[in-house]
């Protein structure tokens, strides 16, 4: 009778440590309005799922801490990695030392460079950035167009990490926007990073101004940049109702700014649906489950005819 006690309740207890599950997370960036979005996704989803544990970092925006905290995540047997991360370009390091210690990992909302070559047991969950900077920069050319501009308009271009793929990828989606016959009437009169900042990009469009340079828009790779060069044109004394102004992120900020008619287009990147289905990926991968290699999360336009729609979303 002893020994069927004790063999009954070890089994209770490996049953109770198999369901207890500890996933480390390494964010790029914590002061960063999207990303804690983000990051409040992956958090929530943990708070309601039971024996599961999530331990969160701020890697700083510091390539050679991401990979400190990466393998400080190994050496203390977490079931699984998520990462989001500092420089897409150095993401083989991370990719490497996961594998060899067989340890799970997901790639969240920035593409790592070797995404085509992910081991069986990685993934990347994100959206596709094809969509972002096409669908931005598209209805910023409409809706040039209906301001009569179609005969000539000229436009800023602020780009974000020069690092990231989606800075890369966002900035390409402009170039081919604009150099198709229906807004190839559009010239890019400059174009430079702001690196996803709000303060950098007030900064850059102060000097853009300061050039006396005529321009009909600005189209930035996000929301923060977006703000900041309207918050420098708007202490300038400009008219916003004439320029038109496109970010992507759909941030609660872009949607105020939206709301007081200042920033004309947005695209919604459901940041909460990232970080819950990264979470879920890594979650699976852990139970040696099968998870698609590339899960992507679909962008959608924001204007102010459809804004009500997603001042409830992030």
């Amino acid at each position: 009778m002893k020994k069927t006690f004790m063999t009954a309740s070890l089994l209770a207890l490996m049953s109770t440590t198999a369901m207890a599950e500890n996933v480390g997370v390494s964010m790029a960036l914590f002061d960063d309005n999207f990303l804690t979005v983000l990051r409040n996704g992956i958090q929530e989803v943990a708070d309601k799922t039971d024996g599961v544990s999530v331990q969160i970092e701020d890697a700083q925006n510091d390539v050679a801490k991401q990979l400190d905290q990466i393998n400080n995540f190994i050496a203390s047997g977490v079931d699984a990695i998520i990462v989001n991360p500092v420089d897409t370009s150095a993401t083989q390091a991370m990719t490497a030392a996961a594998e060899a210690a067989g340890v799970p990992l997901v790639y969240v909302n920035r593409q790592p460079i070797n995404v085509d070559s992910l081991p069986d047991n990685q993934a990347f969950v994100a959206s596709n950035e094809i969509e972002s900077g096409t669908l931005e920069t598209f209805e910023v050319c409409k809706m040039l167009r209906g301001m009569g501009k179609g005969g000539g308009a000229r436009a800023y271009v602020m780009m974000g990490e020069l690092s990231n793929q989606a800075a890369v990828q966002r900035t390409k989606d402009v170039e081919d926007i604009l150099g198709t016959d229906m807004c190839s009437f559009i010239t890019v009169v400059d174009k430079q990073t702001a690196n996803w900042s709000r303060d950098e990009a007030q900064n850059l469009m102060t000097n853009w101004l300061s050039t006396g340079e005529a321009f009909d828009a600005v189209i930035a790779n996000n929301d923060e940049m977006a703000i900041g060069a309207i918050q420098s044109m708007k202490a300038a004394g400009l008219d916003m109702n004439v320029i038109v102004v496109g970010g992507v992120d759909a941030t609660q900020d872009a949607l105020q700014a939206m709301q007081a008619g200042d920033l004309d287009v947005t695209v919604f990147q459901n940041a909460a649906g990232q970080g819950s289905g990264a979470l879920n990926a890594a979650l699976s991968l852990a139970r040696g489950e099968s998870v698609d290699q590339k899960v992507y999360i679909p962008f959608e336009l924001v204007t102010p005819a459809n804004i009500d729609n997603y001042l409830k979303k992030n």
